[in-house]
């Protein structure tokens, strides 16, 4: 029996989005994690969502910029499917303020979040992380020869673990220190840095 037109019709329709679901799935031999830059890239481009708090209008705080930090491997690192969010993994982390959003990303597991700054003399809030979407994180921060130092006042996100990942140590700068030094790359870059 001769399929008609219609089934002809069907059964390619199924085929081809048969061959598109196959080919959206990642060879089982291909990296699942994508480059650092390109996650972090990703990460720039996007906007924290209001879940808790109306977005601020953008507006640039003392404390912006790039930092960036190592944190000392204690253990060899073991592939997690449901890791905790904000543990201090060891290896590189880059964070950034920019006019009201935060940004934070471990550059080796690609692990990144987003949220909404709100800085009021040596205080800020983190607000609207969809890691902790009722959670509100109120910090003191001070820049301390370039570096960044927050310390936690109170933040219950992610069992605490935000704190205590953002205030283990200082952040260094990623950028120059002068305008010298930006012209002739004459610095020692952090580890981490763009």
């Amino acid at each position: 029996m001769r399929p008609d037109s219609a089934n002809r019709r069907r059964c390619a329709t199924v085929l081809f989005l048969a061959l598109q679901l196959v080919a959206g799935f990642p060879h089982p031999a291909a990296p699942q994690t994508a480059p650092a830059g390109g996650k972090w890239s990703e990460l720039l481009a996007r906007q924290p969502f209001p879940y808790r708090v109306p977005l601020p209008e953008p507006r640039p705080a003392e404390f912006d910029g790039t930092y960036a930090k190592r944190v000392p491997s204690v253990a060899e690192p073991v592939h997690c499917l449901r890791c905790p969010d904000y543990a201090a993994e060891g290896g590189l982390w880059r964070m950034r303020f920019d006019q009201g959003v935060f940004r934070v990303m471990h550059l080796a597991s690609g692990w990144k979040s987003i949220a909404t700054v709100i800085a009021a003399g040596d205080r800020l809030l983190l607000v609207n992380d969809p890691v902790c979407i009722d959670e509100i994180g109120l910090y003191r921060w001070r820049l301390e020869q370039g570096r960044l130092v927050l310390e936690v006042i109170d933040d219950p996100c992610a069992i605490r673990l935000r704190a205590a990942n953002l205030t283990g140590q200082a952040w260094l700068p990623c950028r120059p220190p002068n305008a010298e030094a930006a012209v002739t790359e004459h610095w020692l870059k952090p580890e981490g840095c763009e």
